[in-house]
C-alpha cells in the first residue's frame, strides 16, 4: 500500500499534461481536513494517507506518495446549503451568524455555502435569507473553522490556529449576562483611604506630611501657631503708632 505524505503547495506549477494523468482521489470535506486516513483513489487502489497535522485539502491539490507519484484530489459532491439573500445586508448578516458560531462557509460573490444542518437553516430563515439544500463540492473560507490550508509560505499557521482554539474556548467557556463579576485586581469605594508609595499618605480625613522642612497639617488652626522666636519664620514685628 503506498503513502502519500506530501502536498504540493499551489504555487509550484506542475506541468498541466502531468496533473492530468495523475490519479484522483475524490473525498468530502470532512475527510479532507483528516490528516490521518485509509483511503481509495477512484482507480481502487488503497492508499494511507498520511500528511502533517492541521493540514485541510482542496479540490485540485496534488499530492506526492512515497513512490514519487502524483494523486489529484478532487472534492466530492455532497449535502450542503446554499444560502442566498434579497440584499447584501441580509447575506452579511447571514455570514455573521455563521462565523460567529464557528461554522465552516463558503463565501461566493452572492451566496454562503454550508454543510447541511437544519438547525442552521432554520436559523437562516428567520432573519431572511433563502436557504437550499443541494448536492454539491463544498470549500469553506481556510482559518474560520480553527484549521486551515497549511502550505509552506503559512508562516504564521501555527499562531492562528492556537488563537483559534483560545478564542473558541473562552467565548464557550464564559457566561455572558449583565451580572457578571471581573476582577481587577482591586476595588473602588469612595470611603476607602489610599496609600501611595510617593514619600506620603493621603486619606480622606485628611493630613498630608511633606518634608519641606517644616510641619503642616490641614486641620491646624491660625491660633494654635505661636508666632515668637521658636516658630523659625522670622516674623518681623512693627510697632503702630
Amino acid at each position: 500500500m503506498r503513502t502519500i505524505d506530501k502536498l504540493i503547495a499551489p504555487h509550484l506549477k506542475l506541468a498541466p499534461v502531468l496533473v492530468k494523468r495523475a490519479p484522483t482521489l475524490t473525498l468530502a470535506f470532512d475527510d479532507r481536513r483528516k490528516s490521518r486516513l485509509a483511503a481509495t483513489l477512484d482507480n481502487g487502489e488503497e492508499i494511507a494517507l498520511l500528511l502533517p497535522r492541521g493540514t485541510v485539502l482542496r479540490d485540485g491539490d496534488v499530492l506526492v506518495a512515497d513512490d514519487g507519484g502524483l494523486v489529484r484530489v478532487v472534492a466530492a459532491p455532497e449535502a450542503v446549503l446554499v444560502v442566498r439573500a434579497k440584499d447584501a445586508l441580509t447575506l452579511t448578516r447571514a455570514a455573521y451568524h455563521l462565523g460567529n458560531r464557528h461554522t465552516p462557509v463558503e463565501v461566493g460573490a452572492d451566496y454562503l455555502k454550508l454543510e447541511y444542518d437544519p438547525v442552521l437553516a432554520d436559523m437562516l430563515k428567520r432573519i431572511g435569507a433563502s436557504v437550499d439544500q443541494v448536492s454539491m463540492p463544498f470549500q469553506p473560507e481556510s482559518g474560520a473553522y480553527g484549521g486551515g490550508h497549511k502550505h509552506g509560505h503559512d508562516e504564521t499557521f501555527a499562531e492562528d490556529y492556537a488563537l483559534a482554539q483560545q478564542v473558541f474556548g473562552e467565548h464557550h467557556g464564559h457566561e455572558h449576562s449583565d451580572d457578571h463579576e471581573h476582577e481587577h485586581g482591586h476595588s473602588h469605594g469612595h470611603d476607602h483611604p489610599h496609600d501611595h508609595e510617593h514619600g506620603h499618605s493621603h486619606a480622606h480625613g485628611h493630613s498630608h506630611d511633606h518634608d519641606h522642612g517644616n510641619d503642616h497639617s490641614h486641620d491646624q488652626k491660625e491660633s494654635d501657631h505661636v508666632h515668637d522666636e521658636s516658630c523659625g519664620h522670622g516674623h518681623h514685628h512693627h510697632a503702630h503708632r
